[in-house]
C-alpha cells in the first residue's frame, strides 16, 4: 500500500505519472478515469465526477429503464467519485501507475449513493460493528483460461473456445507449470499490489485455475477480489490468452464458483470458535449460520446474477444444489471449515465466478446478522452425499431469485426499499434482454424438426 506523502514523492521523481481513480458498478467491475498523476496530487485526489448511468447499465453498458435512481427523463446527471485514499496501491503490472477507490457520492447532498456496492457492503460491516463484531472473508477465484486471446475470441463470434490445456488439472503440477507463463505474474504482480496472495492451483477441468487470497476484513476482501479478478483479465491479455469469469462456458464442462469463507471476530479473537462444543461451534456462530441457510433464496440473485448463473447447479460437479449445511462437505451449499480449531468458518459455495463480492458478501452478512438477531436454531448437519434428496433448492433461475429478493423483508430492512428496488430491476433486465434473444440451441433443435 502507498501513503499519499510517498505518493506525491513518486510523482514529483517520475516514477508514478498514472493514477486509476475506480469505483466498482453493479457488475462488480472496475470504472473510472486515467489521471496524469501530478494533477491528482495537485487536488484531484478531493474528488471528480462521473455519469450516474454507471450504476444503472447491464453487462453490455446498455441504459435500460425501469431505475428509479436516474434515467433518460432525468438526465442522467453526475455523481462524486469521492477518493479513499487509504486504498491507495501500486499497479505493478502497469507500467508507471497507481490505482484508488472511491467511494460514490450524491452530487448534490454528499451522502454515500446508497446502491453502490461499496455502500451497501459497508452498511452490514458497520451493523456487526454496532454488535461488537468484527466480519472477517476470504474468497476463491476461479475461472477458464483459454489459448487464444480477448480479441481474437471476439472476432471468432466466441466460437470453439479452446482452453489453454486438454487435461483436468486439478492440482496438477506438470500442467500448471505450463501455464506459467501467465499465472506467475499474476500471483507476484498482485503480491507487489498489496494483495495477500496465497496461491494458485489448477481446478478440476481442463484451462481452469483458482487464486487464492488469505482471508481479511470483509471490505479489504471485496476488494482485493475486485482488483484481482481485473488483473487476471489484463495479465492474461499481456501474454495473448483471454480468461473468463463466466460460471458456465460450455454445458459439457464443469462450472467455476467463488466460494466465500466466513468468521466473525471479537476483540481480535474468533467469536465462532467453542472448544466445549464437539464440533467448536459458539452458539453465535448456529445463530449466524441458521440466518444463512433460511434468507438463501432471499440474496441468491446477489450469488448469482445472471441467466447462465444458475446452468452452473448440477449434480456431481462440486457446485451445490441445496441450501443444507455439513462437516467438511463438498457437496453441501454450506461447509463447515476447520471444526474443532480456532480456524472454525463456513465456506458458502454457492456464489459463482460471476459474483459481484461486495454485493454477495452484503447479502450473507445481513442474513447472519438476522440469524444472531432472530436467535435462530441450527438445525443439525446433513451427512453424506448432500446432491440426494429434494428439500432445501437453491433457486432454479434468476426468475425465482429476482422473485425471493423482491419479497424479502429481511434485505429490505437491512438495506433499504431502494437498494433491493434496484438490484432487482437489474435482474429484470438480464431476463429481459435473454427473453428476446434466439438462441443456437433453438435453432439446431427446431430448425427442420419442429
Amino acid at each position: 500500500m502507498l501513503t499519499f506523502d510517498t505518493l506525491k514523492d513518486q510523482v514529483a521523481d517520475g516514477t508514478v505519472d498514472t493514477v486509476l481513480v475506480c469505483f466498482v458498478d453493479m457488475q462488480g467491475r472496475l470504472m473510472g478515469k486515467r489521471f496524469h498523476a501530478k494533477h491528482f496530487v495537485n487536488g484531484a485526489w478531493e474528488e471528480t465526477h462521473c455519469c450516474n448511468y454507471l450504476l444503472a447499465t447491464d453487462l453490455a453498458m446498455a441504459t435500460p429503464d425501469g431505475y428509479a435512481s436516474t434515467s433518460w427523463e432525468r438526465g442522467y446527471g453526475d455523481y462524486v467519485m469521492k477518493p479513499d485514499l487509504s486504498t491507495l496501491r501500486p499497479v505493478p503490472w502497469l507500467e508507471g501507475t497507481v490505482m484508488v477507490m472511491c467511494d460514490v457520492l450524491d452530487h448534490h447532498t454528499h451522502e454515500e449513493v446508497s446502491h453502490s456496492p461499496r455502500a451497501i457492503l459497508k452498511k452490514q460491516v458497520n451493523r456487526l460493528k454496532a454488535m461488537g463484531y468484527d466480519a472477517m472473508c476470504a474468497t476463491e477465484l476461479e475461472f477458464f483460461l483459454f489459448a487464444k486471446s480477448f480479441d481474437q475470441i471476439r472476432r471468432s463470434g466466441f466460437r470453439d473456445l479452446e482452453p489453454i490445456s486438454g487435461y483436468n488439472e486439478d492440482y496438477n503440477i506438470l500442467q500448471t507449470t505450463r501455464e506459467e507463463h501467465v499465472m506467475r505474474p499474476i500471483r507476484n504482480h498482485l503480491w507487489d499490489a498489496g494483495l495477500p496472495i496465497e496461491n494458485s492451483k489448477g481446478e478440476a477441468e481442463t484451462g481452469q485455475e483458482e487464486l487464492n487470497i488469505k482471508y481479511a476484513a470483509a471490505m479489504d476482501t471485496a476488494e482485493f477480489h475486485t482488483i484481482a479478478k481485473h488483473a487476471i483479465k489484463e495479465i492474461a491479455e499481456q501474454q495473448g490468452h483471454a480468461v473468463t469469469f463466466l460460471p458456465k462456458w460450455s454445458h459439457d464442462k464443469v462450472g467455476s464458483s467463488s466460494h466465500v469463507h466466513q468468521s466473525l471476530w471479537q476483540d481480535g479473537k474468533p467469536a465462532f470458535y467453542n472448544e466445549s462444543d464437539e464440533l467448536g461451534m459458539s452458539a453465535l456462530m448456529k445463530n449466524y449460520m441458521a440466518g444463512l441457510l433460511k434468507y438463501a433464496p432471499d440474496y441468491t440473485a446477489f450469488m448469482a446474477p445472471y441467466i447462465n448463473s444458475y446452468k452452473r447447479f448440477m449434480k456431481g460437479t462440486f457446485a451445490p444444489t441445496r441450501i443444507i449445511w455439513s462437516v467438511d462437505n463438498r457437496t453441501a451449499g454450506y461447509r463447515l471449515c476447520g471444526d474443532g480449531t480456532k480456524a472454525i468458518r463456513v465456506e458458502c459455495r454457492i456464489p459463482g465466478s460471476d459474483m459481484n463480492p461486495y454485493l454477495a458478501m452484503a447479502g450473507m452478512l445481513a442474513a447472519g446478522i438476522a440469524g444472531i438477531e432472530e436467535s435462530l436454531e441450527l438445525q443439525a448437519p446433513t451427512r453424506g452425499d448432500v446432491y440426494q434428496g429434494d428439500t432445501g433448492k437453491i433457486p432454479g433461475t434468476l426468475r425465482d431469485a429476482a422473485a425471493a429478493l423482491k419479497g424479502s423483508e429481511m434485505l429490505r430492512k437491512a438495506l433499504g426499499d431502494d437498494v433491493v428496488d434496484h438490484y432487482v430491476r437489474a435482474a429484470e433486465v438480464e431476463i429481459e434482454d435473454f427473453d428476446r434473444v434466439v438462441t443456437d440451441y433453438e435453432i439446431a433443435r427446431g430448425f427442420e424438426r419442429a
